[in-house]
């Protein structure tokens, strides 16, 4: 697929977004949005679609839609454990900062990666240096990094290598 065909495809779905969005047929609104979409295409169909086919928008798209009911389960799941810890602080914890090492080539990934460790209560990213992420984890369950990733990253991070 060659640059040209590549944003017209980009112009062309940002434009019936905004068509849903504004529901008018208004001509000063269809104006509008071919220029908005012309104009944002401009800056994003590289990102936005991909020359090879096994990596194409709509792959993508569906890759993040599997994503997101796995990170709010997981963000349920972290809010109810913290919950308890606050409520009884008997419970033990164990702060620490672990290093989980990540797959994920893009900065794009490892900063879904990063906030999606971050977003769920009981973690937080740190730092990102090349290919580790620093979290602290309020309750550092292993010493082995394997399962380190394995608890706190891994469940995010190979649904994210189907988006970027």
């Amino acid at each position: 697929m060659n640059k040209v065909k590549r944003f017209i495809f980009t112009a062309t779905i940002i434009f019936l977004f905004w068509l849903a969005y504004t529901s008018s047929l208004a001509i000063n609104e269809i104006i509008t949005g071919l220029i908005v979409s012309l104009i944002v295409a401009f800056f994003t169909y590289e990102s936005f679609t991909r020359v090879s086919t096994e990596n194409n928008i709509v792959k993508r798209i569906f890759s993040f839609l599997k994503y997101l009911p796995i990170f709010i389960i997981e963000m349920i799941k972290a809010n109810i454990d913290v919950a308890k810890r606050v409520i009884n602080p008997s419970l033990p914890i164990k702060p620490g900062i672990v290093a989980i090492k990540t797959d994920l080539k893009s900065d794009q990934a490892k900063m879904l990666l990063a906030n999606s460790i971050t977003l769920t209560p009981g973690t937080l990213t740190v730092d990102i240096i090349d290919d580790t992420l620093y979290v602290h984890w309020i309750d550092v369950e292993s010493e082995k990094p394997q399962l380190q990733k394995n608890i706190i990253a891994s469940k995010f991070e190979n649904l994210i290598k189907g988006v970027f």
